[in-house]
């Protein structure tokens, strides 16, 4: 074994031989793979083996298109034969909520690439001969969907990884990992050591162990997983012969089923509602080609809703049940990328669908390892998604959620309850008293919207319960004055001497001066959008200092603060950090929403002495409060930051202040439908690394010229000079009793030009409002355009101008 390299993989799985691959593949073989024992020793050998593109995130479903994609090459590259059976298959509804949700899948994949077709549940029996078509109300055709060899194909990866270059140790068990004084790692096994310079974590079940031997406690879960074979089957023998070819996959959501020929039998698996986690607290390390003990009335009622579906199942043998650990994050999706306070410590664990996703896993790990940057839009996958909140009992409780849901629909207002209420602000039950209907962002509770005594959400793919209450919510902001909770948002604090320096080359913006604010997006080197905030020069209004404040998106908080940490000085001379639930906030908007905060505090915030987009420090009652004049709601507005052992005080003042204004609360749902109307986007939607600021339409707020050499900076200039190829565009989409929720393809002269980011109803304005990206070809086009939505296509127009306060002129007043 080599004493040295520039890689450590540690996992000889499916995941850890991709990331093996293409790190030889992309040019550096100076790599190792350690694996504790035989290739496919954890969860590897015993998967099921099925391969799909369908993903909840287009992103991520381009990644899982392009594993499939891989195959091919790695078996010829490598000689391995990888036993792929590209059947097709069909995703079957039972109801007609599921048919809703599998019309918008086939809509998502007229954008991607990924060719899917509505069928009847006939021409669904005559695709896959044992299902009961009078059993469901429509399904999908998708011609990708397959099975392969999972042993194939992990030695495929190694195999070929190994001609490029790279090695693989087997017996290598991993013992411990130090970082050395000089940032490289010391991997430590039972053979001896590696000294590296990165280390990729693709332990598997293991993963946790690996991690914790750096310090960390990754979210992950193994849970038992079932599936069943049975014996063969006269059916698909006379299937096979009539055709000559397999029985095609079917999925049946409803029934919490996936099926496939194996054989001259056919293999079922089951998502149950009644799940089991295994090894809870630490995986065993002499685990290895075993199986767990099989469970088949935990299992029974999903078999009695196949056995109805599938009927020719009833009058078949059971020949193996096979029972063995999968690992899952809390949401399901993959932990990907690198680690932040762990220079050159990454990873690539919790891939369930890991013969669906792991050569993308692999293709992105290595591109960000070698390139600095992923070379695809992984959010929905990357472990930065998750802070230290997510905890080892939260992981449980949310893993357990996500496996029983696995198969359920999620629909677009319903909020989950597991692992909840985990963070909450000082005014939960001020709020929850009011009616609030809460949802999470990053881990915290936020207001959705204030239900009247006795209505609650009914979950839907249409307006819903809620619809008319928000109405009410958006009219009080805008015909007077709402107030929001808002302690969602990021807050960041920098300081020290060369803070000024280091954010003008963080930041595209122009600095501003003491006491005043400006909107500022922040680029990678590609000149791509990694961030938006709005950033503040506290100069001496700064208690500690002279300092700078920003506030951005709450979920992206451990992904931005990777990021600042990556790039700060070595000399000590900036400083930044997350705020969290050091600081809480609040928000007022609405036209009377300066009559409310003269009553509440004895500072002077006439526009004169207080305009647009200053900030200041007074007091909101008895509350120290620091305070800006700016408003997502696009109206006149002030967002308050406070200590929370301060926040009920400011916040009872306000409403006391604002009674005689007819102050109201509003919830998240509605900020969405205010800001509809001013065409802003938002990080995680509209604002996304695959997007350029001119792309966006944020160019405006970069600062081309100004002398500071900032990030991107070279790559957006060309990006201005060439025009980029997409542009943000807002639509008023002629829609029925839906509105769109982001991912519905964008036509344009009868053909798939674009897709929506986000979109809902703006109440104040009356109109339904879609915002998505389209081709600068076309971008300036005012009619021609269809946005689909449940299987129908609607007319949409584009809308240039906000569709409230166009001249900005409320906001500034």
């Amino acid at each position: 074994m080599k004493s040295h390299a520039k890689v450590v993989v540690i996992g000889g799985g499916v995941v850890g031989c991709s990331v093996l691959f293409h790190l030889a593949r992309h040019g550096w073989t100076d790599v190792v793979l350690l694996e504790r024992d035989e290739l496919t020793s954890g969860s590897t050998w015993h998967a099921a083996g099925g391969m799909h593109t369908i993903n909840g995130d287009p992103n991520v479903a381009k990644l899982q298109k392009y594993t499939i994609n891989l195959y091919k090459e790695i078996e010829e590259l490598s000689g391995q034969a990888t036993g792929v059976h590209l059947t097709g298959g069909v995703l079957l509804a039972a109801t007609e909520a599921r048919l809703d949700w599998l019309r918008g899948v086939v809509a998502k994949g007229r954008y991607l690439g990924i060719e899917l077709e509505e069928i009847s549940p006939n021409e669904a029996a005559e695709l896959m001969p044992l299902l009961d078509p009078k059993q469901f109300v429509g399904a999908v055709r998708n011609k990708e969907d397959g099975h392969l060899d999972p042993s194939g194909v992990t030695h495929a990866y190694a195999k070929a990884a190994r001609k490029l270059g790279a090695e693989v140790e087997r017996f290598t068990k991993v013992e411990d990992i130090v970082r050395r004084v000089d940032g490289l790692w010391r991997v430590i096994t039972n053979k001896g050591e590696v000294v590296a310079e990165h280390v990729v974590n693709a332990g598997g079940l293991w993963a946790r162990e690996v991690g914790r031997m750096v310090g960390l406690e990754l979210p992950v879960l193994a849970m038992e997983h079932m599936y069943l074979i049975t014996e063969d089957m006269p059916e698909v023998a006379a299937w096979n012969a009539k055709t000559g070819t397999e029985i095609i996959h079917a999925v049946d959501f409803d029934g919490e089923l996936y099926l496939r020929q194996e054989r001259g039998g056919m293999l079922m698996g089951t998502y149950e509602k009644a799940n089991k986690p295994w090894s809870e607290y630490q995986t065993p390390w002499n685990f290895g080609h075993e199986l767990l003990a099989p469970d088949i009335d935990r299992i029974a009622p999903s078999l009695e809703v196949g056995f109805r579906h599938f009927p020719a199942f009833q009058n078949t043998g059971i020949k193996q049940i096979i029972n063995g650990p999968f690992t899952f994050a809390p949401d399901g999706n993959p932990l990907v990328g690198p680690v932040r306070g762990l220079p050159g410590f990454w990873v690539a664990c919790g891939v369930m669908a890991g013969f669906s996703q792991g050569g993308g896993v692999g293709l992105a790990l290595s591109n960000w390892m070698i390139e600095g940057d992923p070379g695809a839009d992984i959010w929905a996958m990357d472990v930065a998604r998750y802070g230290d909140w997510a905890t080892m009992a939260y992981t449980n409780a949310k893993v357990r959620e996500n496996y029983s849901r696995r198969f359920s629909i999620r629909f677009p207002n319903e909020e989950l309850p597991a692992g909840r209420p985990l963070k909450t602000t000082p005014v939960y039950d001020l709020l929850s008293a009011k009616g609030a209907q809460w949802g999470v962002a990053y881990g915290l509770e936020v207001p959705l919207w204030y239900a009247p005594e006795g209505v609650k959400d009914e979950f839907s793919w249409r307006r819903s319960s809620d619809f008319t209450q928000i109405a009410k919510e958006v009219a009080t902001v805008r015909d007077g004055v709402g107030l929001s909770e808002i302690s969602s948002f990021a807050k960041y604090k920098v300081t020290g001497e060369g803070a000024a320096a280091w954010l003008d080359r963080m930041l595209a913006c122009k600095l501003p001066k003491p006491g005043r604010m400006t909107l500022a997006p922040m680029l990678k080197e590609d000149g791509r959008l990694i961030g938006d905030f709005t950033l503040a020069n506290l100069g001496p209004l700064d208690r500690d200092g002279e300092g700078w404040f920003l506030a951005g998106s709450g979920i992206a908080e451990q992904y931005h603060m990777r990021w600042f940490e990556k790039h700060l000085p070595d000399d000590g001379s900036v400083r930044i950090e997350a705020l969290g639930a050091k600081l809480t906030g609040l928000s007022i908007a609405g036209p009377k929403a300066r009559d409310v905060l003269a009553k509440a505090t004895r500072s002077d915030v006439s526009n004169a002495a207080f305009p647009f987009m200053a900030i200041g420090r007074m007091d909101i009652g008895m509350a120290p409060c620091l305070v800006g004049r700016v408003s997502y709601t696009g109206d006149l507005g002030y967002e308050m930051w406070v200590a929370p052992e301060y926040q009920r005080a400011a916040f009872q003042a306000l409403m006391a202040a604002g009674e005689e204004f007819g102050i109201g609360l509003f919830g998240s749902r509605a900020l969405n439908a205010l800001r509809l109307e001013k065409n802003y986007g938002s990080w995680g939607r509209e604002y996304r690394p695959i997007y350029g600021p001119l792309e966006a339409g944020l160019d405006r707020f970069v600062a081309y010229g100004k002398e500071a050499d900032f990030i991107g900076k070279a790559a957006a200039l060309t990006e201005r000079k060439q025009g980029g190829k997409l542009r943000l565009r807002a639509f008023i989409v002629d829609a029925d009793d839906a509105d769109v929720i982001g991912d519905e393809p964008i036509w344009f002269d009868g053909a798939v030009r674009g897709w929506v980011t986000s979109g809902g109803y703006a109440h104040h304005s009356k109109k339904s409002v879609a915002v998505g990206y389209v081709p600068k070809e076309i971008a300036d086009e005012s009619d021609g355009f269809e946005i689909e939505l449940l299987g129908k296509r609607h007319a949409a127009r584009m809308q240039a101008t906000p569709l409230f306060d166009a001249n900005f002129e409320r906001m500034r007043a």
